[in-house]
């Protein structure tokens, strides 16, 4: 009877460890994933439009983190509207250009999730510091018009 019980027990043992491995060994069939494309030539002038180009995907347009690939993110996206609460009351220009640059780390900026900006700006005008330039500061303004009240 003792004999049975444990070969009944070793049995069951097996399955629920065969059916552990299976689960971790099977992809996640409906898991979300960031689909990377080229990126798009939105004017320099406009920070708002470059903002809805280049940001939110994952930012989402409101800029509170809630863009259609926040989901598929390992790191949630920052909430953009809270910049200026989070840095005391002022707007940290200097910083967010930085992270967009590529000069400043943070989680998802420059991981395979969210790129860096600086060098993108940089190929879609041919390496042109001054347009580069007036990019990331029209974006730069545009975030700061984001700022929670």
């Amino acid at each position: 009877m003792r004999v049975m019980k444990f070969i009944s027990a070793a049995v069951a043992l097996a399955m629920l460890l065969t059916l552990a491995i299976a689960q971790q060994a099977a992809p996640a069939q409906n898991a979300p994933a960031v689909k990377h494309v080229p990126i798009t030539n939105a004017p320099p002038n406009s920070g708002k439009e470059m903002f809805n180009s280049y940001c939110a995907v994952c930012h989402g347009k409101d800029g509170k983190g809630s863009g259609p690939a926040a989901s598929a993110m390992k790191t949630p996206p920052t909430d953009l509207t809270l910049l200026a609460k989070n840095s005391g009351g002022k707007y940290p220009a200097s910083h967010v250009a930085a992270v967009i640059r590529g000069q400043a780390v943070t989680a998802s900026h420059g991981s395979q999730d969210m790129p860096i900006w600086g060098p993108l700006f940089s190929s879609i005008s041919q390496g042109h510091e001054a347009q580069v330039q007036q990019r990331i500061t029209n974006l730069v303004g545009y975030i700061e018009t984001l700022q929670a009240k």
